[in-house]
């Protein structure tokens, strides 16, 4: 199973960006089987959840400090999970990346423990 995330660059103050995760599965991987999350880290930081889904109801959640300005979405025709971000800031900055945990249905923002395969990374830079 792998995992690849897309869509991070540099831009401004209060821009946009939307990530894409695609998932290129082996066979015998469900994408609805699993739940995604979005998690991002910048050097000396642990990695922190920013917001995750269910492929199976549509559930989400997010961390307080992307709440209203982050939007994350999956197409399970696809194989693909969004991030859409709006008005970025700079302490957005940081490496972005897609992972995968087994159970769709999510009652919490699960940690970075919980997840079974992960992605790259994609690097987003805010700039001032």
């Amino acid at each position: 199973v792998q995992l690849v995330e897309s869509g991070g660059d540099l831009v401004q103050t209060g821009g946009s960006l939307r990530l894409s995760c695609t998932v290129s599965t082996a066979s015998g991987f469900a994408f609805d089987d699993y739940a995604f999350g979005w998690f991002r880290q910048v050097p000396g930081k642990e990695r922190e959840g920013v917001s995750s889904i269910s492929t199976s109801d549509g559930t989400t959640f997010y961390a307080d400090s992307v709440k209203g300005r982050f939007t994350i979405s999956s197409d399970n025709h696809k194989n693909t999970v969004y991030l859409q971000m709006n008005d970025l800031q700079p302490e957005d900055t940081a490496v972005y990346f897609c992972a995968a945990s087994w159970g769709p249905v999510i009652t919490f923002m699960r940690g970075p423990s919980m997840y079974d395969y992960w992605g790259q990374g994609t690097q987003v830079t805010v700039s001032t």
